[in-house]
């Protein structure tokens, strides 16, 4: 156990995370700009969750030996994992299970403080639908993958927390 522990503790663990997340958000910026695939406003909330996912581990990589730290950045991995989730989920239930009173806006809802989507258009301006299913890899669809890395990220969270949790049960 205390191998895990050291593990958790470690750059390396937090490393993993931040270029994990690195590789979605670059994965999200080919299918739209090279693929020529739109995002729709959940899709761009998704990519907005697996930023936070990129900054806790950017965070926790900083100063992996400080416990603050290292609780803020899995505060906030757990945090963007878990929504991240639910968006995906309601995505998916929305492309799987259309509906006219289903729908989801064209502009994101982003605080007033934060428009990102007029300051970094390419990246967080949705130009497509959230029922339409533009891409699939063998029968799954981009949302179902989502669902599959958000619950990913949240196993990983536990597997992270189960050691520290049990060295502090003993």
């Amino acid at each position: 156990m205390t191998a895990m522990i050291r593990f958790a503790h470690s750059r390396m663990a937090w490393g993993v995370l931040a270029l994990s997340a690195l590789s979605l958000e670059l994965a999200a910026l080919y299918f739209q700009h090279v693929m020529q695939l739109e995002p729709c406003v959940m899709c761009i909330y998704q990519r907005l969750a697996v930023l936070g996912l990129l900054l806790a581990g950017i965070i926790g990589f900083l100063a992996p030996g400080i416990r603050t730290v290292r609780l803020l950045a899995a505060s906030l991995w757990g945090f963007s994992a878990s929504w991240g989730l639910r968006l995906a989920i309601e995505l998916n239930d929305m492309q799987q299970n259309p509906s006219p009173f289903s729908t989801c806006s064209f502009l994101p809802d982003f605080p007033s403080w934060m428009p990102l989507h007029e300051w970094l258009p390419s990246v967080f301006m949705p130009t497509g639908m959230c029922t339409d299913i533009p891409w699939s890899f063998i029968g799954i669809t981009m949302s179902q993958w989502m669902i599959v890395a958000f619950a990913t990220y949240l196993l990983a969270l536990l597997l992270y927390a189960m050691p520290i949790l049990s060295k502090r049960r003993n």
